[in-house]
């Protein structure tokens, strides 16, 4: 059976169920023959979703640098062009909402800075915040990126029925959630 991949080459051959054959099963099908008595069921879970999350970086990745601009630089754009009208949020709220640490983010606000995407100044009710505001070419930078990154997102994910994802979904919300993960969902 031949399955078609996201990179347009063909994937051949199939288990007995119909299902292709990937690099993890090969892996698990090794640890089954040296060692029997060892249930490695939870390496092929873990080891599935880091290939998966390494793969999807990758093309995250691969369609950003076509706009000269990093994923991380358009997750901080994206935070803080949905965040409110305003899009601006203080360096505490949008580390919080960008998953970063406030370490990382001062690197990434300043860069973005020098890229003319936002701007940051001292709030002026509290001289200890620093806010972060989108600049209009930050704005129309996330306006006019947003659909070709979700429309490389669904090519990524083609792989899948929208049965799929919504059940892939919900079992990685469950997964994040039980490792402590709780705003994510």
């Amino acid at each position: 059976m031949n399955h078609n991949l996201v990179d347009g080459t063909t994937a051949i051959g199939a288990t007995g169920n119909g299902t292709v054959n990937d690099a993890i099963e090969q892996i698990l099908g090794d640890w089954a023959r040296v060692r029997p008595d060892v249930d490695c069921s939870a390496m092929g879970v873990a080891g599935r979703i880091s290939r998966a999350s390494r793969l999807m970086e990758k093309g995250v990745k691969e369609h950003f640098a076509r706009y000269d601009l990093e994923p991380w630089e358009f997750d901080v754009l994206a935070t803080l062009f949905r965040a409110n009208s305003a899009h601006r949020l203080c360096m505490g709220d949008l580390a919080t909402a960008a998953m970063v640490s406030s370490a990382a983010l001062t690197n990434r606000v300043d860069r973005l800075t020098a890229k003319g995407l936002v701007h940051r100044e001292v709030s002026p009710s509290n001289r200890r915040m620093v806010l972060i505001t989108l600049t209009d070419r930050g704005h129309a930078m996330v306006d006019e990126l947003l659909e070709g990154h979700v429309a490389n997102e669904n090519r990524l994910l083609a792989g899948l029925t929208p049965e799929d994802r919504e059940q892939l979904s919900g079992l990685l919300c469950k997964l994040l959630t039980s490792l402590g993960d709780v705003r994510t969902c």
